[in-house]
């Protein structure tokens, strides 16, 4: 199947079968995926919680209750759901850390690298800081870049998957112990199999018109 095929076949999973758990190599591969995923200027600032057992499911699932009930049998059905994460800042001892990283990595060839490297990075978090004002949101946008990565990966894997917003945030930070570490929640993606009553799995899919969508110069 190509590239093509699978995005037009790739549909967001409405029911997972219960009990059914995803092949290890599969899960390593989505996890190799998040931990590869592009960020601004290498910031990296997402984290990822994995949730794989029933116990791990269910404490994510406290934050779909109420108003996004309609989320929970997604997340205590599925095989694995991941909490994508972002950082509350992008403080010094972050940038430290990726900077340190990237020279263990070999990253840094030529005389002056890696510190024409830490300048470039720390004028963008000064710009998002001091300019325009909205570090928390240049740190979102670069978790759904993960998510958008993770979601072909996972359609590409075979592996049924979808996508949650609705989900209480707050409440998840609290469960997960995740403001104490510096972390908030941003959204949900679950994955394992679908189940025979996902409706959504026989729908056509929508888009609106390929000449409304693309502008060619």
């Amino acid at each position: 199947m190509n590239l093509i095929d699978v995005v037009q076949t790739r549909r967001t999973v409405k029911a997972f079968e219960p009990g059914r758990s995803l092949p290890q190599a599969s899960v390593d591969a989505l996890l190799a995926a998040l931990h590869y995923s592009p960020s601004s200027v290498n910031s990296q600032p997402s984290h990822y919680v994995v949730a794989s057992t029933p116990e791990g499911r269910a404490r994510i699932a406290k934050a779909t209750q109420g108003a996004y009930a309609y989320n929970e049998p997604k997340v205590l059905n599925a095989s694995h759901v991941i909490a994508l994460c972002m950082r509350t800042d992008m403080d010094t001892d972050h940038l430290d850390a990726v900077l340190e990283q990237e020279g263990h990595d070999g990253r840094f060839q030529i005389e002056g690298a890696k510190g024409t490297q830490d300048k470039t990075r720390r004028s963008y978090v000064d710009m998002h800081r001091y300019e325009l004002r909205d570090v928390p949101q240049w740190m979102e946008k670069q978790v759904y870049l993960a998510l958008g990565g993770l979601l072909v990966s996972a359609a590409v894997l075979g592996i049924d998957a979808t996508p949650m917003e609705g989900f209480d945030s707050r409440a998840l930070d609290l469960e997960l112990g995740l403001r104490e570490r510096g972390l908030t929640s941003v959204v949900l993606a679950a994955f394992g199999h679908r189940s025979e009553q996902d409706f959504n799995a026989k729908l056509p899919k929508s888009r609106l018109p390929r000449e409304q969508v693309f502008t060619f110069l």
